[in-house]
């Protein structure tokens, strides 16, 4: 068996599961295949720019794997794990040019099929967002990754994509005033959000010291941490982000196995 031969995990049952079961064609259409402009132009960069050199990377929630396909792209070997059947069977259809590069299993974060130190980096682009058990999903990447690996973490910026964060146009006081609004930061709670009509999308707020003490105290330091700003090549295909540029939508963590 080589290292593309993963034995599947399967999925842990958890509220996301169903949710995401029901939602994958739509974010297979709506986010992948080079039609978000926010994932061409800022996230997958960010990925690429994240990891040094080359080597076999973990891509944690690979979705149909466009993250795994970018990392191939760059130098490196990717496995991708996914909880959702119908995200691996696509990510399979659309990697089979790298198929000697690229592999996927089905498996969630908190139970990953590998044996420890199988990898030399790691990466996991907006996906804690939708783990109920992240202490347990950082335990076992920390688990698997080797010392002196990187470990990318996107995320949705913790403190200003809060629920409830977002525009306030106050018409009361003179002059009018437009300020960004931040929801409950230190409540960690899950909502169920619309995104799209008939589509749920179940996400977890955390406040950042959550991440960052767990990631810490499962063996990983800190190295850098980016808020980007939204690249004018973005702007030009969303114009509509224009007014909230300042406000970052992503946090970018690379942090080191110890």
């Amino acid at each position: 068996m080589n290292e593309f031969d993963a034995t599947s995990g399967g999925p842990v049952a958890d509220p996301n599961t169903t949710l995401w079961q029901a939602s994958a064609e739509w974010w297979q259409r709506e986010f992948t295949d080079g039609v978000d402009p926010e994932y061409t132009e800022q996230i997958l960069p960010l990925v690429r720019s994240s990891l040094p050199g080359e080597g076999l990377v973990l891509d944690v929630g690979t979705g149909e794997g466009q993250v795994a396909r970018t990392l191939v792209a760059a130098g490196h070997r990717v496995i991708g794990v996914d909880p959702i059947d119908s995200q691996i069977r696509l990510a399979k259809q659309r990697s089979r040019e790298g198929a000697q590069q690229c592999g996927f299993a089905m498996a969630a974060a908190a139970g990953l099929p590998f044996a420890s130190q199988s990898f030399d980096h790691a990466v996991a682009c907006l996906v804690f967002e939708h783990i109920d058990d992240v202490d347990g999903a950082i335990s076992e990447l920390a688990r698997v990754v080797r010392p002196g690996g990187t470990f990318a973490f996107l995320l949705n910026h913790p403190l200003l994509q809060t629920p409830g964060s977002g525009w306030i146009d106050d018409q009361i006081i003179e002059p009018p005033e437009q300020y960004w609004r931040i929801g409950p930061y230190l409540t960690e709670t899950a909502t169920i959000e619309e995104v799209q009509k008939g589509v749920h999308i179940r996400f977890v707020h955390r406040p950042l010291s959550r991440y960052l003490n767990a990631l810490y105290d499962s063996g990983f330091t800190l190295t850098q941490m980016i808020e980007p700003s939204p690249p004018p090549s973005f702007l030009a295909q969303a114009p509509e982000y224009e007014d909230a540029s300042t406000i970052p939508r992503l946090l970018v963590l690379r942090l080191t196995r110890r």
